[in-house]
């Protein structure tokens, strides 16, 4: 078993099935040593968690929940593309947080996700990150994750 597989095993964690691509786009696209990772939202097994805004119908721990869900799922879409242990450095996680009107914790909220990849990958899953509190995502989820990871030949 891989460093990585057995780090998230330690966790108990697997890494899912990628999800469907929700319109006309791809999980995970490779540009050099980088991979982008196409928004991810909570999902599992194809069915969202969760609806509704943060700060209103979902509570930030529960946000933070999901943050971990959709980091997850990022992670599946890398592994698809490049294999996990090809990961060098997560460099870049965008977070997007479906707010009430006066919800001000979107940080807390994609900590959930931060906090998975530094458990995953240590310092090399020390990154930049934006926390941006959006009116509304696709299907209404409460939370959405994209990544930018760079990859060892």
């Amino acid at each position: 078993m891989s460093a990585v597989r057995e780090r998230l095993a330690e966790l108990g964690l697997t890494l899912p099935p990628v999800a469907a691509p929700l319109a006309a786009y791809v999980p995970a696209v490779r540009d050099g040593d980088l991979v982008y990772v196409s928004g991810q939202l909570p999902l599992v097994d194809g069915e969202l968690l969760e609806t509704g805004k943060v700060g209103a119908d979902v509570t930030a721990e529960r946000g933070a929940e999901l943050a971990r869900v959709c980091a997850l799922n990022g992670l599946a879409a890398i592994d698809a593309l490049v294999d996990i242990d090809a990961v060098a450095r997560i460099v870049k996680v965008t977070g997007f947080v479906a707010s009430a009107a006066d919800f001000t914790g979107q940080p807390a909220v994609i900590n959930g996700a931060s906090e998975l990849l530094g458990a995953v990958f240590g310092d090399a899953g020390r990154h930049a990150r934006s926390a941006v509190g959006v009116s509304v995502l696709p299907k209404d989820a409460p939370v959405e994750v994209e990544l930018i990871v760079r990859v060892q030949n």
